[in-house]
């Protein structure tokens, strides 16, 4: 797979392997449950959401202490998940550079294009740029966007954030629920992902499902260690696929001998838009021997909400769009 492409998943498998070293023995969030095995399907999950309370001072699952004078009203988005929980919350970013929001469950496109854009894109964002809009808040993603922590001292409040579960996802929206005073609003999108997550594992598949990304033939498959989304999938379905590390991937040959019933695609993009991954890959013949390609069942999702959202407004399309498709 190019470079630049591996560079877009691997800010998620960093997360994911950081947080597995940091917080081995963790439950489910908010909940005391017990600890799961990363891509296990795990205890069923509970539809119970702990009250939220306002705070200006929070200290998240990953031991980041945020704290601010009063309630932020002008927040800068710099990953996906930012927006996602705003959009979650009745807010929307002051600022972004991500384009999550002009998906039809998000803003759609026309009042996503009133969003001003941070220009650098996700792995250079300006910062004289992010500073013109005041913000009270900016959130980035901690590996990718920590290295602008100096330069933002001082002038706003940077918040690293680092999912690796939908857990986690759910600990930031609560959090920043609470920094808001959106109580809730948090409660209540809590309340619907986790429904929405426990009656999809009432009526989980037999089919063996499949995650593939990339921008042309050299593919990736998404683990459930390495990507948020695939997180979902062992509760929802076959889902035999494990971390094989940052630049470790799976054959044709091998995933051939799976018989996947459903293939999901992420086509990412660099620049203009190049053709969907799955025409690419229908070059090579032993593509078409695929049970999910002979079958019908390749689906080309949004990688915007598949692979860069992973808040809980993205994960519920993904949950709707998966269980659609593996019945």
């Amino acid at each position: 797979m190019p470079r630049t492409a591996l560079r877009v998943r691997r800010w998620a498998a960093i997360a994911v392997l950081g947080g597995l070293l940091a917080g081995c023995g963790t439950g489910e969030a908010g909940t005391g449950g017990p600890a799961v095995a990363p891509g296990s399907a795990g205890a069923r999950t509970s539809t119970d959401v702990r009250p939220i309370e306002a705070a200006t001072r929070i200290t998240d699952a990953k031991g980041v202490t945020v704290s601010l004078p009063k309630p932020p009203e002008k927040i800068v988005c710099l990953v996906a998940l930012c927006d996602d929980i705003l959009v979650e919350l009745g807010m929307t970013p002051t600022a972004t550079n991500s384009q999550v929001l002009a998906h039809p469950k998000f803003l759609g496109e026309k009042k996503a294009a009133e969003i001003p854009v941070v220009p650098g894109g996700f792995l250079s964002p300006e910062v004289e740029a992010i500073l013109s809009h005041r913000p009270d808040l900016v959130i980035g993603l901690e590996d990718t966007h920590g290295k602008l922590a100096p330069a933002l001292k001082g002038a706003t409040t940077f918040w690293p954030v680092q999912p690796g579960s939908w857990q986690d996802s759910v600990g930031y929206l609560r959090d920043l629920a609470a920094l808001t005073g959106r109580t809730e609003q948090g409660e209540t999108a809590e309340k619907a992902f986790r429904a929405r997550l426990a009656q999809a594992e009432k009526r989980k598949s037999d089919k063996t499902a499949l995650i593939v990304y990339g921008s042309d033939e050299n593919f990736g498959v998404a683990t459930p260690e390495s990507d948020v989304a695939a997180g979902l999938f062992p509760k929802i379905s076959r889902y035999p696929w494990k971390s094989r590390g940052v630049d470790g991937s799976y054959s044709l040959e091998e995933i051939l001998a799976r018989d996947v019933d459903v293939l999901f695609v992420e086509t990412l993009s660099f620049g203009a838009p190049d053709g969907k991954l799955s025409d690419k890959l229908a070059g090579n013949p032993l593509w078409s021997r695929i049970p999910a390609v002979k079958n019908g069942k390749v689906i080309e999702v949004d990688s915007e909400v598949w692979a860069k959202g992973r808040g809980t407004r993205s994960l519920g399309v993904v949950l709707d769009e998966a269980t659609a498709a593996l019945r």
